[in-house]
């Protein structure tokens, strides 16, 4: 198991930091800029920095962990630890509203996702597995909630998808 992270100030500029940093790991870890799953995990990323900088107001951590044979067909988490002990609330968007999307996105393109307390703040993460290269059937999507399996990290609470 390789684990990365960075420290993400307050600023929502960060944001933009944080994914060119992730992109880099990214490669580091074998996974190519130009794949598919690169493109889902780095807005995963962006997705949930932004929720934690510009919702607490406080700086957090970003976390990348790479499982066993991650660059062939392993899983990728990504957790974001931030100070606020409130839980993540997902909204739904209307029409044309330009906020209230972002764990509806983690939602739809993670494998798994969920949250747990860690220190006086919390800890959101969620999963990404590779798909190995000869089972991939072009571009790449999450499985789908009828055969998600369990996470193979210990959770408090796991999202549950609507049925």
């Amino acid at each position: 198991m390789l684990q990365v992270q960075l420290e993400v100030g307050a600023d929502p500029a960060e944001v933009g930091r944080a994914r060119r940093w992730a992109r880099s790991r990214l490669v580091g870890s074998g996974i190519g800029d130009d794949e598919p799953v690169a493109e889902t995990l780095i807005l995963l990323i962006s997705e949930l920095v932004t929720n934690a900088v510009v919702h607490t107001g406080c700086p957090a951590v970003l976390r990348m962990l790479f499982g066993p044979g991650a660059a062939e067909a392993g899983t990728v988490r990504v957790e974001v630890a931030d100070t606020s002990a409130a839980p993540p609330r997902p909204r739904h968007a209307d029409g044309e509203d330009t906020n209230g999307r972002g764990l509806e996105l983690v939602d739809g393109l993670a494998d798994r996702w969920g949250w747990q307390p860690e220190g006086a703040g919390k800890r959101i993460w969620c999963e990404v597995d590779r798909r190995a290269p000869e089972a991939a059937s072009g571009a790449y999507a999450p499985a789908s909630s009828a055969s998600r399996k369990p996470a193979p990290y210990e959770p408090s609470c796991v999202i549950p998808r609507p049925a």
